[in-house]
């Protein structure tokens, strides 16, 4: 059967002569027909990936140039633009619509000679942390169907997790990529802001939003962040510091065999937290001080800040970004031909947006109105340069900051969703890496009781994605 634990292991199996990539997108392919019931995919490419892997392998036969993603099979979260085809956000607002370019990140996949295999279900404009959100019909934990995936990257997760793909790309606005990797027992890297460019990403709030990586090992996640980071002239906000040789750095050894590592001290204290989950955390935490790192708790009032102050932010941000589905344009239009423009507008909006794309609208254009610009707006970017500072002190001291990614493991559908409050409030550990804009990764180490997985969140300073990795592969060599 076609198996391989990392990119490296199928890469060595093709050079050898021991599989191909046709092979390799039959045995996808078959299993993503073979698990329709979980929902993970909105559309299989099965022809054009066929196509593409002959390509690749006459290619490879005539001696040709071997990519550092050759023949790696990737899903794309339905919010990347992969030109000539759908891109929806997993929203009826772009009914029919198709990308007209390619996203810089899946160009750069491509052009490493990556198979993209099809697009992933997600929260409708990556707005949820269950996958309940879709227009589409929800995603299904593979470990238990009873149970979400996590979101709004959850068909991404699953995909990866159960085997429908060898490392897939979501997005990560407030945990979308580190939550479901969680949930589902995976890998979720959000690299720094910046570090890849967000051109072709459909946007939720641009100045937190940035593409993840899902996938089976620190490896593999680390080869694909390395072909798709770097600057782009299309987008400002990305950065132009140089790529690291992600994959080599994780082959040396470490110059630094002990770690200075810090957790707030109020994270392991909040009453949210799953007692299991807290005590796990604290025994990885004493097994880390016995492998001889130090692991101090920091002092951290403003934990209780971090969620308002992202939902107040970045709902402002979706308010603005979300006015361009107009029903004008493109996308879904209401039907009716007696509507003035107002009246268009209003249907189509209406119409076309999900419950929760509604909430987070009418959210954002409250605390961006005249009356309450300063109280919320005003105050929640205040917050958010006091966490900068604070960050900034925080690893002018430590090499890494661990968390629990989540206060719970994976619940069941239905669970959460009567209360908005209550669901904004588990991302209380993975906002604040968005908030400042730093790196951060979800790594799968414990087993909870009731059978579902949860792991560890590991962040790192601005652009130190090599000590993040780094980090990270040693600590789960420990478990």
């Amino acid at each position: 059967m076609f198996r391989f634990s990392t990119i490296k292991d199928y890469h060595k199996a093709l050079q050898n002569g021991q599989t191909t990539c046709v092979e390799a997108v039959r045995f996808y392919v078959d299993a993503i027909h073979a698990t329709a019931s979980l929902n993970a995919y909105l559309e299989v490419y099965e022809e054009e990936a066929l196509e593409r892997a002959a390509a690749l392998d006459a290619q490879r036969t005539a001696g040709g140039t071997f990519g550092a993603l050759h023949g790696v099979v990737v899903g794309l979260k339905d919010v990347l633009c992969y030109k000539g085809h759908v891109v929806s956000a997993a929203s009826r607002i772009l009914d029919g619509f198709h990308a007209i370019y390619h996203a810089t990140a899946v160009e750069k996949l491509l052009d490493a000679g990556a198979i993209i295999i099809g697009r992933h279900n997600c929260d409708e404009f990556a707005m949820g942390s269950s996958n309940e959100n879709s227009a589409f019909g929800v995603v299904k934990n593979a470990l238990d169907t009873t149970r979400v995936p996590g979101g709004s990257s959850g068909g991404s997760a699953v995909a990866v997790q159960a085997g429908l793909c060898m490392v897939s790309l979501g997005s990560d606005t407030g945990g979308s990529v580190r939550q479901p990797a969680d949930f589902c027992g995976i890998i979720g890297l959000k690299p720094t802001y910046g570090r890849i460019s967000r051109y072709g990403l459909i946007a939720y709030a641009s100045s937190f939003d940035q593409i993840g990586i899902f996938a089976g090992s620190i490896e593999d996640a680390a080869l694909t962040l390395e072909v798709i980071a770097g600057a782009d002239a299309f987008d400002s906000t990305v950065s132009e510091q140089p790529v690291p040789a992600y994959t080599q750095v994780l082959e040396t050894a470490s110059d630094k065999p002990q770690y200075k590592l810090a957790y707030f001290r109020e994270a392991l204290e909040h009453p949210g937290l799953d007692p299991e989950i807290k005590a796990a955390t604290e025994a990885y935490i004493k097994k880390l001080s016995d492998a001889g790192h130090t692991v101090e708790a920091v002092d951290f009032e403003l934990l209780e800040y971090v969620v308002p102050a992202y939902y107040v932010l970045t709902t402002a941000e979706a308010s603005s970004n979300l006015s361009r589905y107009d029903g004008v344009k493109y996308g879904y239009r209401a039907p009716g031909q007696d509507m003035d423009l107002t009246a268009l507008y209003k249907a189509t909006r209406s119409q076309g947006f999900g419950k929760e794309v509604q909430r987070r609208i009418m959210l954002g254009s409250f605390v961006l109105s005249a009356g309450y610009f300063d109280a919320y707006f005003t105050k929640a970017q205040q917050v958010r340069r006091i966490l900068s500072d604070r960050t900034k002190a925080i690893f002018s001291q430590y090499d890494a900051l661990i968390s629990p990614t989540v206060p719970s493991p994976a619940f069941k559908f239905g669970e959460m969703s009567h209360d908005p409050v209550e669901m904004f409030l588990a991302d209380i550990y993975t906002v604040f890496a968005n908030l400042v804009g730093i790196p951060g990764i979800s790594i799968p180490l414990f087993k909870h009781s009731n059978g579902m997985p949860f792991g560890l969140q590991v962040m790192a300073s601005h652009f130190d994605e090599v000590s993040l990795l780094r980090i990270s592969k040693d600590m789960m060599s420990l478990q």
